[in-house]
C-alpha cells in the first residue's frame, strides 16, 4: 500500500480531524482516508451541473419554421466578405 505523508498542517485543520476522527473512533489517518474516499467517490459537482444543463436544453428550442425556413433565413441574415471572393 502506498503511503502519504502530509506535513505544515495548520493546527486548527489538525485539531478538526483528530475531533472527527475521535467522534467516528478512528485514527486521524483513518479518518483522513474516509474524508479523501468519500470527497473522490463523489463525481464534482461542476461536470453534474454542466451536464444536468445541457440534457435539460436538448429538444427544448422549438421553431413552427421548417428547417429549410430557418436556413434560409440563417444564409441571408450572413455578412458576405470579398476575403474569399477568389476561392469560390
Amino acid at each position: 500500500m502506498a503511503v502519504l505523508q502530509v506535513r505544515s498542517i495548520d493546527n486548527q485543520l489538525y485539531a478538526t480531524l483528530a475531533r472527527r476522527a475521535a467522534l467516528d473512533h478512528r485514527s486521524i489517518s483513518q479518518e483522513v482516508i474516509s474524508i479523501l474516499k468519500k470527497h473522490l467517490s463523489t463525481p464534482e459537482p461542476r461536470f453534474a451541473d454542466t451536464t444536468n444543463s445541457f440534457l435539460e436544453m436538448c429538444g427544448c428550442w422549438e421553431d413552427p419554421r421548417e428547417a429549410e425556413e430557418i436556413v434560409t433565413e440563417i444564409r441571408n441574415d450572413r455578412q458576405s466578405t470579398r476575403r474569399f471572393k477568389d476561392v469560390f
